[in-house]
């Protein structure tokens, strides 16, 4: 059984608890989470959620991708092309820059995004049943912290 205060792992030593290795933490094991409850859909988490963000908007360049996931464009082009393969995705001239292009969900990007939305949400539910009442206030405050990391993450590109 976990200890009350919520961690795994009681025996980690006191000098690994600071905030950046408890987001790790926390990122490794909601990643694992997700994982398991989309498996069935054939995304992973990491897909799941830019199949999320290319859901919601009407498609981005590379390079916005590449913000957005905290990514190098190596990594993004790799998912692109890993995603066109399953015709999920299409590239569409950018219509100001034309030596850009957004990347837009197909219909069969947008059924596997649904699909594993559906099986998604049991385990959104439980993990907010079992945060409580903070949920929130959690939320916020992880939005916050993204926040900040996002833009060091800027500076360190400058």
């Amino acid at each position: 059984m976990p200890p009350p205060d919520g961690s795994h792992s009681p025996d980690l030593d006191a000098g690994l608890s600071n905030v950046l290795f408890d987001v790790w933490l926390v990122s490794r094991a909601a990643t694992a989470l997700v994982d398991e409850a989309v498996r069935a859909a054939g995304l992973d988490a990491d897909e799941f959620a830019v199949y999320s963000v290319l859901s919601s908007t009407a498609g981005m360049t590379p390079t916005e991708l590449a913000r957005w996931m905290a990514a190098p464009a190596t990594t993004v082009s790799s998912y692109v092309k890993r995603f066109e393969r399953r015709g999920h995705v299409r590239k569409v001239a950018h219509p100001e820059d034309r030596r850009s292009y957004r990347v837009e969900l197909t219909e069969a990007g947008r059924r596997a995004h649904q699909v594993a939305g559906e099986l998604f949400l049991p385990t959104l539910h439980e993990v907010t049943r079992r945060v409580g009442g903070g949920t929130a206030d959690t939320h916020g405050r992880l939005r916050a912290l993204h926040g900040i990391l996002a833009a060091m993450n800027d500076e360190s590109l400058s």
